[in-house]
C-alpha cells in the first residue's frame, strides 16, 4: 500500500513538475509578451502545478520516510522525518522541491505575468526537475561515470519537461480558444508554430540524454535484460509511449500546423482544423500522462545494471 503511495506521489511531482518548467517556456518562446499575458488560462494551471508539486513533495517525504521506517505510524514521528531530511539524499530533494514550489506559487499569485515572471518560474522548474536527478538512478553511478550520468539525467529531466509541460499549456490553450476570433486565431497558429519547433529540439536533447542514461542502466552487455526484468520491459513500454508521441507530434508539425494556417481565413475550415488539433492534443497528452506513470514506477525499480550486478554477487 505504501509502494503504490509513493508511486502516485511521484506521479503528482513529474506531472507538476514538467508544467512548471514547460508552461512559462512556452510563454516565452511561443508568443510574444503581450499575446502571453493575455492568456488568462496561465495563472490558473501553472499556479495548480506549483501546489501539487508542493503538497506532493512533502506528502511524499512522509510516505518515503513511512516506507524506510516500516509503517505510516513510525512515518509520522518527527525524529523519523529528520533523520530522513538530515541523514539522506532523499530528504532534502522533497524539501527543495517543496519550498521551490511555494515559491514560485508566490510569484504567480503577487507578480504581474510578464517575462521576468516567466524566467523566475522557470529557474524554480529547473531546481525542482533537477532535483528527480540528484537522487535518482542517475545519482547512484560510482567513479568517473558518476557525473556524466548525472548531467545526462538532468538534461533529460528538462527536456522532458521543455515538451510535455509545453504540450500541457497549448492543449489547455486549444480548449479554451474561442472560434471566430481573427487575433486569437492568429495567436493560436503562433503559439502552435512555435510549439513544433522547439518540440523538435526537445525531442533530439530526449533522444540524446536518454541514450546515454540506458548505457549505465542497461548497458550494451545487458541487453536481454531488457526482456527478463520488469524494470527492462517498463523500459521497452516507455520506449513504446515515446513513439507514439513522436508521431502524434510530426503530424502537429507537419500536417496539422500547416493545415491550420491554411484554414485561417476560412470560418468552417478552422472549425475543423481545431478540432483535429484538439483530438491530437488530447490524445498526446494521454500518452504523455502514461509515460510518466511508467517513469515513476521505474524510479522505485532497481535498473538492469543493478540487478546483474545482484545476481552476479
Amino acid at each position: 500500500m505504501l509502494d503504490l503511495l509513493v508511486i502516485a506521489l511521484r506521479l503528482a511531482q513529474y506531472g507538476g513538475a514538467v508544467i512548471l518548467l514547460g508552461a512559462p517556456l512556452f510563454l516565452l518562446y511561443g508568443l510574444q509578451e503581450r499575446d502571453a499575458a493575455s492568456q488568462a488560462w496561465s495563472r490558473g494551471l501553472i499556479a495548480s502545478a506549483a501546489a501539487v508539486v508542493a503538497i506532493a513533495s512533502a506528502a511524499g517525504l512522509i510516505a518515503q520516510t513511512s516506507v524506510m521506517a516500516g509503517s505510516i505510524t513510525e512515518g509520522l514521528k518527527p525524529s523519523s522525518i529528520g533523520f530522513m531530511i538530515t541523514g539522506t539524499s532523499l530528504g532534502p530533494a522533497f524539501v527543495v522541491r517543496s519550498a521551490m514550489a511555494l515559491a514560485a506559487l508566490g510569484v504567480v499569485l503577487f507578480v504581474r505575468p510578464s517575462r521576468l515572471q516567466w524566467m523566475g518560474l522557470v529557474f524554480a522548474g529547473l531546481v525542482i526537475s533537477a532535483s528527480f536527478a540528484w537522487t535518482g538512478h542517475g545519482a547512484a553511478t560510482e567513479g568517473a561515470g558518476r557525473y556524466p550520468h548525472l548531467a545526462a539525467a538532468i538534461l533529460h529531466s528538462w527536456a522532458a519537461a521543455l515538451w510535455l509541460g509545453a504540450l500541457a499549456a497549448l492543449l489547455v490553450m486549444t480548449l479554451r480558444h474561442r472560434l471566430g476570433d481573427i487575433r486569437s486565431d492568429r495567436i493560436l497558429h503562433a503559439a502552435l508554430h512555435g510549439f513544433s519547433g522547439v518540440g523538435t529540439l526537445a525531442v533530439a536533447l530526449l533522444i540524446l540524454s536518454g541514450a546515454v542514461n540506458s548505457l549505465f542502466l542497461v548497458g550494451l552487455d545487458r541487453i536481454s535484460g531488457l526482456w527478463t526484468t520488469l524494470y527492462g520491459g517498463l523500459l521497452l513500454a516507455k520506449l513504446g509511449v515515446f513513439g507514439l508521441m513522436l508521431a502524434l507530434a510530426a503530424s502537429n508539425r507537419f500536417l496539422l500546423t500547416p493545415g491550420l494556417s491554411d484554414a485561417l481565413d476560412e470560418p468552417e475550415g478552422l472549425k475543423a482544423a481545431v478540432a483535429r488539433l484538439k483530438g491530437s492534443l488530447v490524445l498526446e497528452t494521454l500518452l504523455a500522462l502514461a509515460l510518466l506513470g511508467l517513469v515513476a514506477i521505474m524510479g522505485t525499480l532497481a535498473p538492469v545494471s543493478a540487478m546483474d550486478m545482484s545476481m552476479s554477487s
